[in-house]
């Protein structure tokens, strides 16, 4: 999700977008270091919406986080396990989110999908996989075990309060295209925006 400090002069994706135009380069957004998933989904956001932003990397998610409560960062794109707290005292403020529906644990933050950004869908996601050539009855063990753990009513509401969605709807037949097509878009993103390996 996108969140800025409590002071910043935009509250939603519109007033943003309308700000970082009107200021090309000025607005800053944090990372937990280049080629991360927040990093990505920031350089995703900016593209889709034509503005430019100036990326800052960190190497901890927590002195990110320090810099966002003080006012040094502008903007931070971030899950919200890690974001939760700051969110719930007021420290900064959602503007949207990167998924393409809106989260139980925030119906009121709208989608960049909504405000007009599909290019800006970022979603990360998790998977189990083993190596090829594996049994195919212990890798049918295993999904349907994954199944029944994600079906659980214990870890569905965990993962709706910590802004998550399962992909257990996705089968064995369909992990596979998923996964390539994620690592092919990913890598657009990574190469459009000349991010290089450290």
């Amino acid at each position: 999700m996108l969140v800025a400090t409590g002071a910043a002069p935009y509250s939603t994706l519109a007033e943003f977008v309308a700000y970082a135009k009107a200021n090309p380069g000025k607005v800053n957004f944090g990372s937990p270091g280049p080629g991360t998933a927040q990093h990505l989904a920031g350089e995703m956001f900016q593209a889709a919406a034509g503005i430019k932003l100036t990326h800052v990397p960190y190497k901890s998610g927590s002195s990110q986080m320090t810099d966002m409560m003080s006012g040094i960062l502008d903007v931070s794109f971030d899950y919200l396990t890690v974001l939760r707290p700051l969110i719930d005292t007021g420290k900064v403020k959602v503007l949207g989110t990167t998924g393409t529906a809106r989260l139980a644990a925030l119906p009121d933050a709208p989608t960049v999908l909504e405000a007009g950004y599909p290019d800006a869908v970022s979603v990360g996601s998790t998977w189990v996989s083993v190596p090829a050539g594996t049994d195919p009855r212990i890798v049918g063990k295993l999904s349907e075990a994954l199944a029944a753990v994600l079906a659980d009513p214990g870890i569905v509401a965990d993962l709706a309060t910590n802004g998550q969605v399962s992909i257990a709807n996705k089968g064995l037949a369909e992990m596979g295209p998923f996964i390539v097509e994620e690592t092919a878009r990913y890598k657009r993103v990574i190469e459009s925006a000349g991010i290089a390996a450290h």
